[in-house]
């Protein structure tokens, strides 16, 4: 029989999630992390989403500093509500109390304190502060099981946080229930914050380190996505026969069997300069109300791309403006690759889009501080982004102009793709003209031939004109030979 643990709602977004479900009610937590880590705003992010709910919180500070300076520091965030402070949320220093009576007298006390609150959710800062009081291991671990006792028997969820890097075998460690790691790490010369739940009893957390920042909202986690995603929300439907979409470029989808099959993920591969921003601006001027589109880009501002799509005489402004069309614009400095990934999906899933053009790829790599990741999160993205439903093209620019990509995207994440769509400069005579091939369409057939493209003000932005056969002349078709 499987029984329900209760659990308690943190309101620190992904919390709950790589907890497997939340904080378990009257378990105790150990929050570690060296200083400056974020653990004092991760313990009362909980502490005030616990008094929103009608809990009573004790916070504890074994800690030399007053609680002014922490207020004024919590006072910025949005969640900190200084009209639950000595009502829902008690703070007390007891840090003299420690030093001048010991741990037996720090137990006695905040038994009392629970008892006088009716507190559920108890918060002890400073635990590096009571591990220095103790003589010897079996202090710490009396001190530890008497403090557990009293809380589990009102029902009282306990977070220790130690700015010590408690061992695994230390007495503390092995008695909780759970224990949290918050980490900064150095990479080249950029930082990323990640959080690990290195203990769980009772919980299928999520494994390994995820990426967090701190905000105005507070600490908002990003679960690794390949861990949090490691199957699709939804099961993916695979019709008999499935429906094309119209990739909006003339002459293109005669090529490839009548069009983009839905849910499918495409790339265009190629150098800059070669139409692949293009091709995306001609996919998602097709793009209504009923059937919206969604723009995700890292290199065009949302103003540049409305004058490139100008140029090419689309009317992007107009789409945008009757939600046909979102536009999102990364810029390509400093990202955190998960929180990318979480943006696009919720972009997809509350328009409902059926159209989504991602530019580019490498923006996703690029963001990455562990690349050694990348392949299993394009996995994740890709797989989630069929089970929505929602076709989508993506570009990836290579270095060469012609000839053949010795800068390829890697093979295992190109077999990841459905589709895949070559564009580059081909030289003709004295001139490079722009050309298209199809490389893959998954379960199709389709015309290997190489097609030259145009790229006009006409409304339809790039065209096919005919196809590039070797002797350098152009036929006017456009069309698949057989």
């Amino acid at each position: 029989m499987n029984k329900t643990l209760a659990r308690l709602s943190s309101d620190v977004p992904g919390l709950d999630e790589i907890c497997g479900g939340g904080l378990i009610a009257g378990s105790s937590y150990i929050v570690q992390g060296r200083p400056g880590a974020g653990k004092t705003i991760l313990a009362n992010q909980v502490a005030f989403a616990q008094a929103s709910r009608g809990a009573k919180v004790l916070y504890v500070t074994l800690l030399a500093e007053s609680h002014d300076r922490l207020f004024q520091s919590l006072s910025t965030l949005d969640f900190f509500e200084a009209s639950r402070v000595g009502k829902d949320l008690t703070y007390v220093s007891l840090f003299r109390t420690l030093r001048e009576e010991g741990l037996e007298a720090l137990v006695t006390m905040l038994r009392n304190e629970l008892m006088r609150l009716k507190a559920t959710v108890l918060v002890l800062d400073g635990l590096l502060n009571a591990r220095e009081s103790g003589q010897t291991n079996l202090d710490i671990k009396t001190f530890v099981a008497e403090l557990q006792g009293h809380a589990a028997f009102s029902g009282c969820t306990v977070l220790f946080l130690t700015s010590a890097r408690i061992d695994e075998s230390s007495p503390e460690h092995t008695m909780v229930d759970g224990v949290i790691q918050i980490e900064e790490s150095v990479f080249g010369s950029r930082t990323a914050r990640h959080i690990r739940i290195a203990k769980s009893r009772g919980s299928r957390a999520l494994g390994g380190f995820h990426l967090f920042e701190i905000t105005g909202r507070g600490i908002v986690i990003y679960p690794r996505l390949e861990s949090a995603l490691a199957f699709p929300s939804t099961s993916e439907r695979i019709p008999e026969n499935a429906k094309r979409l119209t990739t909006g470029t003339k002459g293109l989808d005669e090529r490839i069997g009548g069009g983009l099959p839905e849910a499918s993920v495409s790339v265009l591969v190629g150098p800059a300069g070669s139409g692949k921003t293009t091709w995306g601006v001609n996919f998602l001027r097709l793009a209504t109300p009923q059937s919206p589109g969604v723009h995700f880009g890292f290199y065009e501002t949302p103003e540049r791309l409305g004058a490139k799509a100008r140029a090419l005489g689309i009317d992007l402004e107009s789409l945008i403006a009757s939600r046909a069309l979102t536009v999102i614009w990364r810029p390509l400095t400093e990202n955190l690759l998960d929180k990318l990934a979480y943006d696009l999906l919720y972009a997809v899933r509350e328009t409902k889009a059926q159209r989504l053009f991602i530019d580019g790829l490498a923006g996703f790599e690029r963001a990455t501080v562990e690349p050694h990741r990348i392949v299993e999160f394009f996995a994740a993205l890709t797989n989630e982004l069929r089970a929505t439903g929602v076709t989508t093209v993506s570009t990836w620019e290579v270095k060469e102009l012609s000839g053949p990509w010795i800068s390829n995207p890697s093979p295992e994440i190109l077999s990841q793709l459905d589709n895949v769509i070559g564009m580059q400069h081909e030289r003709v005579g004295g001139t490079l003209r722009r050309s298209i091939t199809i490389l893959k369409v998954r379960d199709s057939l389709f015309d290997t031939s190489v097609a030259e493209v145009a790229i006009d003000g006409s409304g339809e932005g790039l065209r096919i004109v005919g196809t590039m056969p070797t002797d350098g002349t152009v036929t006017d078709d456009g069309a698949l030979k057989r």
